[in-house]
Formats: C-alpha cells, structure tokens, sequence
C-alpha cells in the first residue's frame, strides 16, 4: 500500500503504526511521561504512541499540546512521525518544534485501509506513506 499526501513537516521515520479512528489532544489526552493515550473512551486509549507511526483524522485541544509533543521528544515517548487527513495548527507546531516528521492530506477513505500493527515508512519530504513487508 503506498499513499500519496502533503508534507508538513520533513523527515522519514519508520516503524510499527498506531491507528485511531478519533482525533487527538496531546494535552491532557497523551501522558508525554509515557506516551500512552489516557483520553477517556479514546479509541486507542490505553495505548502507547512512543516510537510508532501514529495515524489519525486531526488534531484537537489547548495551544499547550505543542509543548506536550516538544516534551515528549524530550523524554523519548514520542510517536516516531504522524500521518493525519487534517493537521491544524497546534499539531503542525508541535512536530515542528520537535522535528517530527508530518504528512496529512492523505484521503480519508485511503485511512481506512491501514491497521495498527502495520509497519509503516513515512517520507514525509515526498508525502508518502506505504507499508512495509517484512
């Protein structure tokens, strides 16, 4: 599978993906101490982002979320690049600051094709995301 998007933030990472269906505040809904999802009824609540391609539809929350993701990277907890269908402005920050590789504009019926667990690369210079067999 090979998807084409928009990079916002360049870079290439690779690794294990984690997928939600739900949209992400990184303040007050991701512990950046561990890197697990800790919003109430997340879909993926309980899970931890550390190191994993994380996908999901957007962003949402507090301007803070930046600095929780910039925190994160500190500490090593943080997912290893992001794929969205809409990044905002909080999120496109975040990755910014903390040099996280960033693709969005990737078709949302396209989304629906990949799974957590999948092992994702993200060139996010190019736009793309495809998986990788192993």
């Amino acid at each position: 599978m090979r998807l084409k998007g928009r990079k916002v933030v360049g870079g290439c990472a690779e690794g294990e993906a984690l997928v939600s269906r739900d949209a992400v505040s990184f303040y007050g809904g991701v512990d950046p101490e561990t890197g697990v999802v800790t919003e109430k009824g997340h879909d993926v609540e309980g899970r931890s982002v550390s190191g994993k391609v994380f996908v999901f539809p957007t962003g949402k929350g507090s301007t803070v979320g930046s600095y929780v993701i910039y925190r994160m990277k500190k500490l090593g907890t943080a997912p290893a690049a992001i794929v969205n269908v809409e990044t905002e402005a909080i999120l496109a920050t975040g990755c910014v600051i903390a040099g996280i590789p960033l693709v969005d504009k990737i078709d949302g019926e396209a989304l629906e094709g990949l799974e957590s667990g999948m092992i994702l690369r993200v060139d996010a210079d190019s736009g793309v995301v495809e998986s990788v067999e192993l």
